[in-house]
């Protein structure tokens, strides 16, 4: 099935030094908020209070949400928890006792349903911090070493790695830069949709970086220009069906999944648009610019010693 009902031919890396530019741009305002106004951590990272609250009946989320909004906590975490009757409410640290977050939640809890009952009250310290920092900083260098390591082995060259690495690199600081921005949540649901990202990238990445291969197989007199513009054509409609009917699920899931999923969805969204981009723009584009060529793809190997004669 094609997306297109004509092979396209659209020069894509003839105006690649344009995208190069707005990537960068991208990169350093991304870098520059996260330095100045950094994120918005959510309790996931900071710690706080965790109320656990049982209703006579299904508990109404939005409602719970709105009262809690209007006695001056907007951005608690509001989650059905076990079962339909029972909710998580996770708040942000505060210098008040147990004891004293109970009844002004049990207050609030009030408006709602006077028949709340406050089952559990827990102090929560943050679930991640320098170990977690440790650990990512320990998994991004070990991922990208293994990524380079696969795709050099697999292609037999390290240009393809090394556009891949800036590929992977390139997505992940500006889904970091646009929730430094628009001071969304940062919880560790985001850290789930960026891995996920990373790894949805990766792989549009390989399937145009296989297309090249296929083509300098066949076409090894063409310019390099011209064979990673026809590969990139050839993947165009597999990539924006594949990217249309995530795109659909997951706008659903922004749209109806209510504020638990919003930053998971956002995450992937800005990371299905700007990996698409990056596979094209960054990966293959830097790869020419490395000076791919078909060579590096099917190195020489001599099976017999007639194949040295003139």
């Amino acid at each position: 099935m094609e997306f297109f009902h004509r092979t396209t031919n659209f020069p894509f890396m003839h105006t690649r030094k344009v995208w190069y530019g707005l990537s960068l741009v991208l990169v350093l305002i991304s870098i520059v908020s996260l330095a100045t106004r950094g994120l918005n951590l959510g309790v996931d990272f900071t710690g706080g209070v965790t109320v656990q609250a049982s209703f006579p009946g299904p508990a109404n989320r939005d409602a719970v949400s709105a009262a809690l909004a209007s006695a001056g906590y907007p951005d608690v975490q509001v989650t059905v928890f076990g079962s339909a009757n029972t909710i998580a409410i996770r708040l942000p640290p505060t210098k008040l006792s147990t004891e004293a977050v109970r009844a002004r939640i049990e207050k609030i809890l009030d408006g709602v349903d006077n028949r709340v009952q406050i089952q559990q009250v827990q102090d929560i310290g943050p679930q991640v911090g320098g170990e977690l920092e440790r650990s990512a900083t320990q998994a991004l260098i070990a991922t990208l070493l293994l990524i380079f390591g696969y795709i050099a082995f697999r292609f037999h060259t390290w240009r393809l790695s090394l556009g891949a690495i800036l590929a992977v690199l390139h997505d992940p600081i500006l889904v970091l830069g646009a929730f430094s921005i628009t001071r969304t949540n940062f919880d560790l649901t985001v850290v789930a949709a960026m891995l996920a990202v990373i790894g949805y990238s990766l792989n549009d990445t390989v399937v145009v970086f296989d297309r090249i291969r296929e083509r300098f197989h066949v076409a090894r007199r063409l310019e390099p220009l011209v064979v990673l513009d026809q590969s990139i054509n050839q993947t165009l409609s597999r990539t924006i069906m594949t990217k249309v009917v995530t795109l659909l699920v997951v706008v659903a899931l922004y749209v109806l999944g209510g504020p638990v999923l919003r930053g998971f969805s956002l995450a992937l969204i800005i990371g299905i648009v700007v990996g698409t981009y990056s596979s094209i723009y960054i990966s293959s584009a830097a790869a020419l610019d490395c000076g791919l060529r078909a060579e590096h793809l099917m190195p020489a190997t001599t099976r017999h010693p007639v194949d040295n004669l003139p």
